[in-house]
């Protein structure tokens, strides 16, 4: 098992799609076609929470789990340390704007610091 260290981009990153999900549906509103727009594209947000939350269970267990399809990232620079390596795992897989989380070993032994959770370019 491995803790979840948080940089300050990860940790925004990821209260905000909280923040999305839990926005999903606002009580004593009347069903209109708008309403169902809204909740249609909210429930994304809330499935999108869910994938990515998992995705953070699986890396703090495994990092090598098959399911995040992990491999070296070379476009960022790891944070502590210039010659480890960076990590990308898949939160979404064959999805237009898939999220990815960015990752690294570190500081301490039995960490993982996440550095950023975006939609792949």
């Amino acid at each position: 098992m491995f803790t979840l260290k948080w940089t300050t981009e990860a940790a925004t990153q990821y209260r905000e799609l909280k923040r999305r999900a839990e926005t999903s549906l606002k009580p004593g509103k009347a069903p209109t076609e708008k309403l169902f727009k809204q909740v249609h594209k909210d429930s994304k947000a809330e499935g999108l929470f869910k994938q990515v939350h998992k995705t953070l269970k699986y890396l703090g267990e495994n990092p090598k789990h098959p399911s995040l399809q992990t491999h070296e990232y070379h476009s960022l620079e790891h944070p502590f340390d210039k010659k480890q390596k960076v990590f990308e795992a898949y939160a979404q897989n064959k999805t237009p704007g898939a999220y990815r989380i960015f990752w690294c070993y570190g500081p301490g032994k039995k960490e993982i610091t996440l550095l950023a959770i975006t939609p792949h370019p």
